[in-house]
């Protein structure tokens, strides 16, 4: 599997937790971060949601884009944009899309989900391949992933505690495994905001250091957005930090 900046930063940010029993995200809600690679500016992603009908339903369309500027794209040109359908009544995913364009490496792939038979269809349109996968209850597709974990009561969770979740990709289904490192206040550009302090688990060699290579910090609230994300990458190391953000369902957790 190929990495791009901006879509190591989009499976990192997939990883975050919330608290709820309901959505704790709303239609127009827009995240946006500026990504840095060592000490470049290598580029900025972004997340929003709009509503959308797709197949008789009600559903979120959430929209993933990633593009590296500056010096980096003078040499490593990406633009990324995926995007999902989730059915607005279950939260699970109905369709995915990964359009990616990264250094010339392109891929254009069409996930459809069938829940009641846990059978997922990858469909490859620049190869003209697909590929079924059968998969368990509750899988997510890489952007929805984010939102749905939005979703969970993590106001018991303690240090050391775990949480997994199934994640289909294209060549097959993952399972990203969690640690709850802790609370701490981190200051950002906004102010300092209480945070709950999390490691995504991830496979070291090719693109990671080792296994607890990324660590993230996420609102403690229940926006539960990440404000800064950091990883050691096999080759360099990569941060992410919260560059702008609008119509959060509810205010963040500011502290002195």
């Amino acid at each position: 599997m190929k990495y791009s900046l901006a879509f190591l930063f989009l499976i990192f940010l997939s990883t975050s937790f919330t608290t709820g029993g309901r959505n704790n995200f709303q239609t127009g809600e827009f995240l946006q971060y500026r990504i840095h690679y060592g000490l470049l500016n290598a580029g900025f992603a972004s997340l929003e949601i709009e509503n959308s009908n797709y197949d008789g339903r009600p559903h979120f369309h959430m929209i993933g884009k990633g593009s590296s500027s500056g010096a980096v794209r003078a040499f490593y040109k990406v633009d990324d944009r995926y995007d999902t359908y989730v059915d607005a009544s279950t939260g699970l995913p109905t369709k995915f899309i990964r359009n990616i364009d990264e250094g010339g490496y392109k891929r254009y792939q069409v996930m459809t989900f069938d829940h009641r038979s846990k059978i997922a269809k990858v469909d490859d349109r620049l190869k003209n391949t697909v590929t079924y996968f059968n998969f368990e209850q509750n899988v997510q597709d890489l952007i929805s992933a984010f939102y749905y974990l939005r979703n969970y009561n993590t106001d018991k969770l303690k240090t050391n505690d775990f949480m997994e979740i199934d994640v289909l990709m294209a060549d097959g289904v993952y399972k990203f495994k969690l640690k709850i490192l802790g609370r701490e206040t981190f200051k950002t550009k906004y102010g300092n905001i209480k945070c709950l302090k999390v490691r995504p688990y991830v496979q070291s060699g090719r693109v990671f250091k080792e296994s607890e290579s990324v660590t993230m910090w996420v609102t403690d609230d229940n926006n539960h957005v990440p404000v800064h994300i950091k990883a050691e990458l096999a080759v360099g190391s990569l941060k992410a930090d919260l560059n702008s953000y609008k119509n959060l369902k509810y205010p963040l957790n500011f502290t002195k």
